[in-house]
């Protein structure tokens, strides 16, 4: 292979505990909350701006909680904060990891293609007359243009992918 970005080999014993860990932190977060896209356009946001306002804000409701209408939740407000504080450093840690897996997908895709093209390259020139022309045409035709490309996703035709 002229491409080998990862090499690596996930030893099947540790599935069963990793699931394990994923169910664990499935079951330990049930009450988060999934949101549809049009609710996630349609929230208000907090920017890293805005997060210093909500703290000021919340602790003005603290100190000042007289002067808040009576049905204004000041104990909500802090759990709210409280929460995204002990929330945070473990949403970085997943969001690391989940990047670090997506980048081993992307980079065991990508050398998966390249060998399946240097196989492919051989077929099309020592192949010839050897009884390899199906396994050639089989494999060409992930490369056909099909009639309503247009209606493909790019690199399910005959694109770059």
């Amino acid at each position: 292979m002229s491409q080998n970005l990862v090499d690596m080999q996930i030893d099947t014993a540790i599935l069963d505990p990793l699931d394990a860990a994923i169910t664990q932190m499935e079951s330990s977060l049930a009450s988060l909350v999934s949101l549809t896209p049009e609710q996630r356009r349609g929230l208000m946001k907090m920017g890293e701006k805005s997060e210093a306002f909500c703290r000021a804000a919340l602790n003005v409701a603290q100190q000042h909680s007289g002067i808040m209408a009576r049905d204004f939740d000041i104990e909500a407000f802090q759990r709210d904060q409280q929460t995204l504080d002990l929330l945070r450093p473990r949403i970085l840690r997943i969001a690391h990891l989940y990047q670090r897996i997506t980048d081993t997908e992307m980079a065991l895709g990508s050398d998966l293609m390249v060998a399946a093209l240097e196989v492919y390259g051989v077929l099309k020139v020592a192949g010839k007359g050897k009884g390899l022309d199906e396994a050639r045409r089989n494999l060409g035709a992930r490369w056909r243009v099909s009639p309503h490309a247009s209606d493909e996703p790019v690199g399910e035709s005959g694109g770059n992918g």
